[in-house]
């Protein structure tokens, strides 16, 4: 990474050799973390979903040593939070001149910023040998996940994507019976989400308006396009402006194709293609439904695994009706309107059955091939008269996501389940989604080579070009 010329020498110089240094030797940590050691962590981005990030990481073990946002505005709860009970920690807004005058005082950050600042601020981060927690999705394209997964292996670095479930009981437990074969073979998942809540589909970029004080809007922009700050785009709806977020697809994707994708082992599709309504060249569409398709492996068939976003009209996109006939999708309102966000957020059809899945329950409903149907537990537990056997736990248990990470760092103990080897590989594939939305045609995805085969039009939405001073620090 370089800086801009209203940064001094010594700052580039000091990037230049944190770039450099991105593969030599592994991290060694400024402390031993001894029986009443602590993680010392500095946090990027510490207003909205921030805040619950940097107070795990402080529950948990980690001690909070400086934080960073672009607006000290919105920010401002958790940095007098910390401040006022320790007059050590720092406060910058500039995550780069962070990292540079705290190098020696860090051992792990936390990235909780919008998604186009995920890569540049880890990448920087874990090319200085700091461990590191990154919201979801992973990253703004699919080649800064491929160098997310690189770089934590090189520097063999403790790593975690901000996909909350993936550490709770459902999405391990479900993972565990579907891979010992409670449906048989899996050969579709259908997967929805009642997102967009933000606008989408915006034809173009609003009109200027005043800078609210306390936020530094040319830090904010970083690494996008240099545009005039206008109201519509923060503090939220920045996810729907594709200079700055990935839409309803890149935000909850992470959440609740994770299980699917984890327990069937799916890897990288052969073809990704998309439908969507109103998607344009500034915004993300106002609905979508993404197919990818998973090859044969170890035996197993292909999977099409199908992703749903979004309205068209009054009604949420969602899977064919024969998928959940008898099934309550969706709660509804008296006037028979869809309430919130689906009961079942993913469907897993198998050789054997039917899985009907929510990230935030055990109560799994199966409808089986001799047409019964079981719920819950003893539902699963009861499938025994047709041949299965419920696994023994094999998958490790934690408190919750903040805790395996910062446990993994303090105490060796088993890497967290969603670190960048699993999440990065999956961000790739959850992004390919975007970029068939927005080239508009079928992807034949060649993953070794990071190429759409014969659609060089593809490359601008598989990688990005970086403003000035914000390139990448690898």
């Amino acid at each position: 990474m370089k800086f801009t010329k209203t940064y001094s020498t010594s700052r580039r110089k000091f990037l230049k050799t944190a770039a450099a240094s991105t593969l030599a030797c592994n991290y060694l940590p400024s402390h031993i973390f001894g029986a009443n050691g602590r993680v010392h962590v500095a946090s990027i981005g510490v207003g909205g979903k921030g805040s619950s990030d940097v107070m795990g990481a402080d529950k948990h073990g980690g001690k909070i040593v400086a934080l960073c946002d672009v607006d000290l505005n919105r920010g401002s709860r958790i940095i007098d939070y910390f401040t006022e009970s320790d007059s050590k920690v720092k406060v910058y807004q500039d995550f780069r001149k962070m990292l540079e005058e705290m190098d020696k005082d860090i051992d792990a950050v936390t990235v909780s910023t919008p998604d186009h600042v995920h890569a540049p601020a880890s990448l920087l981060a874990m090319s200085l040998g700091k461990h590191c927690y990154c919201q979801k999705p992973l990253t703004w394209s699919v080649e800064e996940s491929r160098l997310m997964t690189k770089v934590a292996e090189e520097k063999n670095l403790i790593t975690q994507m901000g996909n909350q479930a993936h550490a709770g009981e459902p999405i391990r437990r479900a993972v565990e019976l579907i891979r010992a074969g409670i449906i048989g073979d899996v050969t579709e998942a259908h997967v929805m989400t009642n997102r967009p809540i933000w606008p989408q589909g915006m034809e173009k970029y609003p009109a200027k308006a005043d800078i609210p004080k306390g936020l530094d809007w040319d830090l904010w922009l970083g690494p996008a396009p240099k545009r005039h700050f206008a109201k519509g785009v923060l503090p939220f709806s920045w996810r729907g402006w594709w200079d700055y977020g990935t839409g309803a697809l890149g935000d909850m994707a992470c959440h609740i194709m994770d299980m699917a994708w984890w327990a069937v082992e799916l890897g990288a599709p052969d073809t990704v293609e998309a439908e969507s309504g109103g998607n344009t060249a500034v915004s993300p569409p106002k609905w979508s439904i993404v197919t990818y398709q998973f090859p044969e492996r170890c035996k197993k068939p292909p999977v099409t695994l199908k992703w749903y976003d979004g309205k068209d009209g009054d009604e949420p996109v969602v899977p064919p009706k024969e998928l959940w006939e008898g099934i309550e999708l969706y709660k509804r309102d008296k006037d028979g309107k869809a309430k919130g966000s689906s009961k079942f957020g993913s469907i897993l059809v198998g050789t054997k059955g039917t899985l009907y899945f929510n990230r935030g329950s055990t109560n799994f409903v199966i409808k089986h091939k001799n047409g019964t149907t079981t719920t819950g537990e003893k539902g699963y537990l009861d499938f025994v008269k047709e041949g299965f056997k419920a696994p023994e736990p094999f998958i490790p248990r934690t408190k919750d996501e903040d805790f395996e990470w910062i446990n993994a760092i303090k105490n060796a103990g088993h890497p967290p389940q969603s670190n960048f080897s699993l999440a990065g590989p999956f961000s790739e594939t959850v992004l390919l989604g975007n970029v068939a939305i927005r080239l508009g045609e079928k992807i034949k995805w060649d993953a070794e080579n990071l190429k759409a085969v014969g659609q060089p039009k593809a490359d601008q939405y598989i990688r990005r070009k970086y403003r000035k001073g914000w390139e990448l620090a690898v």
